[in-house]
């Protein structure tokens, strides 16, 4: 990847008292899906109505602690595509892994993407093809019964990132085109022209990334009102505070936002490399650690930062886990890694 992160001062905004709380992923059951199926395009959020909300804070909850050590998940897994990995999500609902490639033999401007499934522990279990969606900065997996849902960019511009939002369950071995009627299409802000998202599934809630006005910005909604096409009152919504660095990934857990920059070994960027992971107060937007330089994966070859997500195990501990791509051209592995102390 070769995006630039923004900067800028954060806005905090006030939602109705069903927001305060958070809700928590597991209950967005599929009553909530049929409606929002029954209006397959969604309306998008009117910009005057985001402006005219006023300050609130998103609940107070810990966060984790950057300087600690990140243990190994699992490395050298062979994904779909012998691709670079761009982006990782959990569905912890079912313990399920998803990670997103290009697709092999495809010019990335295309925006043809591939998902695959795997257990926590890296065993492949199926995968999806997606036509004309986007890059893959971010997506989310969320669990709804026994299926998992995916929300994913969609509609590809011109330079290969999606200029909405798109939700659809996950089918093994199934391939979609940005036009498929299996999707429903969602446009969080009206004049934005990029969208891409990731779920904090302990607080239930979605993390919108959005590109408008020639800068990056970060709002937060709740989850269930975000599935029934209400973006009207975010949580939080903030332009991105300035990180330097190659975007690689971003993830939301409780009130904390965090980013990871960095890009692969090479002559100029020797090891220990350049993955910093930062983490932003969304009610101030003001950086609360970092940069923090993560040795993680240290040891592997070619070692590109590619991917941040929360994770919330069976046994109930909430995790920040980094993706690392490894291996050569045309052999391309996954690795996670993770940190899981909180402060």
């Amino acid at each position: 990847m070769t995006e630039q992160i923004g900067s800028g001062e954060a806005r905090s905004r006030r939602n109705a008292l069903r927001l305060a709380g958070g809700a928590v992923l597991a209950g967005v059951a599929g009553s909530a899906w049929s409606v929002s199926r029954a209006r397959a395009d969604q309306a998008p959020a009117a910009d005057g109505a985001r402006a005219e909300a006023v300050r609130a804070e998103v609940p107070a909850s810990p966060r984790f602690d950057l300087t600690k050590p990140s243990p190994d998940i699992y490395r050298h897994k062979q994904l779909h595509c012998t691709t670079v990995q761009q982006s990782i999500s959990f569905d912890t609902v079912n313990h399920r892994l998803y990670v997103v490639q290009r697709r092999d033999g495809t010019d990335s401007a295309l925006g043809h993407l591939c998902v695959t499934r795997l257990s926590p522990t890296g065993t492949r279990t199926g995968h999806m093809h997606l036509n004309g969606f986007g890059h893959g900065v971010a997506f989310a997996a969320q669990g709804v019964g026994s299926e998992t849902y995916l929300w994913t960019e969609v509609e590809a511009n011109g330079n290969g990132y999606g200029r909405r939002l798109a939700r659809f369950k996950f089918t093994d071995g199934k391939t979609l085109s940005s036009g498929s009627a299996e999707l429903t299409k969602l446009t969080p802000v009206s004049s934005a022209s990029e969208h891409t998202c990731s779920i904090d599934p302990v607080s239930g809630r979605l993390a919108v990334r959005y590109h408008r006005s020639g800068a990056k910005h970060l709002a937060l909604y709740d989850l269930a009102a975000a599935q029934q096409g209400n973006f009207a009152e975010p949580l939080a919504d903030l332009p991105q505070p300035s990180v330097p660095g190659t975007m690689q990934g971003y993830a939301v857990y409780g009130r904390y936002a965090y980013f990871m920059v960095g890009n692969a070994y090479s002559g100029s960027n020797p090891a220990p490399g350049n993955t910093y992971l930062t983490t932003v107060d969304l009610n101030t937007g003001k950086k609360v650690q970092g940069p923090t330089l993560t040795k993680a994966g240290g040891t592997l070859v070619f070692r590109e930062p590619e991917g941040l997500a929360i994770q919330r195990t069976s046994g109930g501990q909430v995790r920040l886990v980094m993706g690392f791509a490894s291996g050569s051209a045309g052999d391309r592995r996954s690795n996670l890694f993770h940190k899981h102390e909180l402060v």
